[in-house]
């Protein structure tokens, strides 16, 4: 790992972790029990971003490539241990709004069960499932990107009234798309793509002031 500090908290909900010790082989969080523990580097650049890849071992993490206009990278993170491995990533890009004003986006991909996501989306449990039930079912999607070169439809999911937020799946993985304020949630409605920074980590990325939304509680 280059040397630049990390944080280290919950992924569901953002508390502290205890490390393992003699009496328990797991990460754990007092309120949600064995967790794998989300690291988040306190500042960004593609040193970073080059080391956090090498740690997703085949979780993808996100980011629009080409970036929007104006948008930069502004955090990245990954849940996991050396025990389990990698099960979740997370990378923030901030930037104009769609209907104006400054913006902020969370790319999580997830194994079921982390709920990392859902706790960036403000939604209650481990997964996303109940909530895409209905959706599923009864309407097209609110939103397609392409993940990886594929065309990946995104379903609307409940969410604070801060935020707006996506979810669908990707290289078998949860992808969750989470935007701050709301109406941020326009960017999904054009042609954005996503490409896989384990894949290859484009040069001509642009880095921004670490985002809030990574390190404090979401």
């Amino acid at each position: 790992m280059v040397n630049v500090g990390i944080s280290v908290s919950c992924p569901r909900c953002g508390g502290p972790m205890r490390s393992p010790g003699l009496m328990n082989s797991d990460w754990r969080c007092d309120a949600c029990g064995p967790m794998p523990p989300l690291h988040v580097a306190e500042h960004i650049g593609p040193e970073i971003v080059e080391s956090a890849a090498a740690h997703a071992g085949g979780v993808p993490i996100w980011c629009p490539w080409p970036l929007p206009m104006g948008w930069t990278v502004t955090g990245v993170g990954w849940a996991g241990d050396e025990r389990g491995g990698t099960r979740a990533t997370a990378l923030a890009c901030t930037g104009p709004g769609p209907l104006g004003g400054p913006a902020d986006v969370v790319l999580v991909a997830e194994e079921p069960g982390v709920g990392m996501g859902n706790r960036f989306a403000a939604l209650a449990g481990p997964d996303p499932g109940p909530y895409l039930a209905d959706s599923l079912d009864t309407t097209a999607a609110h939103a397609k990107v392409k993940a990886a070169g594929w065309p990946t439809p995104l379903w609307a999911v409940g969410a604070a009234a801060d935020r707006s937020a996506y979810v669908g799946e990707a290289r078998g993985l949860w992808l969750y798309a989470v935007a701050w304020p709301a109406d941020a949630g326009y960017l999904f409605a054009e042609d954005v793509v996503l490409h896989d920074l384990t894949d290859w980590l484009p040069k001509e990325l642009v880095y921004g002031a670490p985002s809030p939304y990574l390190h404090g509680a979401a």
